[in-house]
């Protein structure tokens, strides 16, 4: 049995506030919610920006008791969760809570968990943590919290795959519906980067951008680290239109693939490999897209590679596409990235607009493509792509389609 699969509902929190709308109204405006860093002191790090949750206040979310309980990011995946489900009309009954599976992506877990463990352990030389850090820090914590607000006893998993973790959560619970091994997914991802530890560990790689990220452009000097979370939700269309609820589009394809090339230098072969793979699954060909979300990480390498694997799967076609980095506004948050990009894209087809690439200055030679530069773009696209391409050569690829 193969289905076709409708997303139903949206939620996200993200450095533009604490629900979709918000999200999406940045995107839309073309402004960037990249800003100086708050949730640390300032000089600790070479770089002092970030696109970081404006204000957030988890007792707004949260009875104090299960605030302690759940990192940020595991936070951050129950506030789009819930969102995202209020907003499908989902209701869960006994029969559909054991046909409901929840994926979600997270690269880090629970960083901030971590860092006050170590600094309780090695610099405070406390004997203990407490007792309630394996469970904090857990890539899983933000599922399974989820799992149990809702009574979710369907599959419930996490996905680490760095930067590509919440491409692979979407795609493979696009795949357990499309099969009809479950009736309904909440998928998506979230990620809480930033403390002190883990940006310390970014900056040694000197990939962070000293001022703010400028997907494409000749001057682009890095990324923006960001946080946040998005979750979707998914169900069989047939089931979606017969219960009348609202389509915001249609997950229509899925592609994976690994470099086998290097751990942290991205690879075109690869990527253009996961692109056709999404294209064959969707049965669409490349004239078929009109958009692509670029992973777009404002590294050197990243965007001319990318452009590069654009050009390899659509030839002639690569030179119409609409391509743009929504990481330019709301940053890059690793395993969250995909998963905010998803709703991006799926805003995008939904409204007819296409979100900038913000804060460009200048076309580069090896960026050669349309890449919407810092002024949002009022075109009806039918079908766009959705890249992710993660360190560790795992690249994730999903195809989203606007329904009438």
């Amino acid at each position: 049995m193969t289905r076709r699969v409708a997303v139903t509902g949206i939620g996200a929190i993200s450095a533009f506030g604490e629900t979709f709308p918000d999200l999406w109204a940045g995107l839309a405006a073309g402004r960037s919610a990249i800003r100086p860093l708050t949730l640390l002191a300032s000089g600790v790090l070479r770089f002092s920006n970030a696109a970081e949750v404006p204000d957030y206040n988890p007792l707004r979310h949260f009875e104090e008791k299960e605030a302690l309980l759940l990192d940020r990011f595991a936070q951050f995946a129950a506030v789009a969760a819930r969102e995202a489900i209020a907003a499908s009309g989902i209701r869960f009954s006994s029969e559909l809570q054991e046909r409901t599976a929840i994926v979600l992506g997270c690269s880090g877990g629970g960083k901030a968990t971590e860092d006050e463990g170590f600094h309780s352990l090695y610099a405070l030389q406390q004997p203990r943590v407490s007792p309630i850090t394996i469970a904090r820090a857990m890539s899983n914590a933000g599922a399974s919290r989820v799992s149990l607000e809702y009574g979710i006893t369907g599959p419930v998993f996490a996905i680490s795959t760095a930067c590509s973790s919440a491409n692979h959560a979407i795609g493979q619970a696009f795949r357990m519906v499309r099969s009809g091994e479950v009736e309904v997914a909440i998928a998506g991802g979230s990620e809480a980067p930033l403390s002190l530890g883990f940006l310390k560990a970014w900056e040694a790689m000197r990939v962070v951008a000293p001022d703010t990220c400028r997907p494409f452009s000749r001057d682009r000097r890095g990324l923006i680290l960001g946080e946040g979370g998005a979750v979707l939700i998914l169900e069989p269309l047939e089931r979606a239109r017969a219960r009348g609820a609202r389509v915001l589009g249609e997950i229509a394809g899925f592609g994976m693939s690994s470099d086998a090339h290097h751990i942290t230098q991205p690879s075109a072969v690869g990527a253009a490999r996961a692109m056709r793979s999404a294209l064959a699954d969707a049965e669409l060909a490349p004239e078929a897209i009109g958009y692509v979300n670029a992973h777009g990480t404002g590294t050197p390498a990243n965007d001319a590679t990318e452009t590069e694997a654009l050009r390899a799967v659509f030839g002639e076609h690569a030179g119409r596409l609409l391509v743009s980095s929504t990481k330019s506004m709301h940053g890059h948050a690793l395993g969250a990235a995909g998963a905010l990009e998803a709703a991006a894209t799926l805003g995008a087809l939904d409204a007819g607009l296409i979100p900038p690439t913000a804060n460009f200055t200048a076309a580069d030679p090896a960026c050669d493509l349309d890449v919407v530069p810092n002024i949002p773009r009022e075109v009806q696209v039918e079908c766009a792509i959705s890249n992710s391409f993660a360190f560790g050569g795992l690249n994730a690829v999903l195809i989203f389609r606007k329904l009438a």
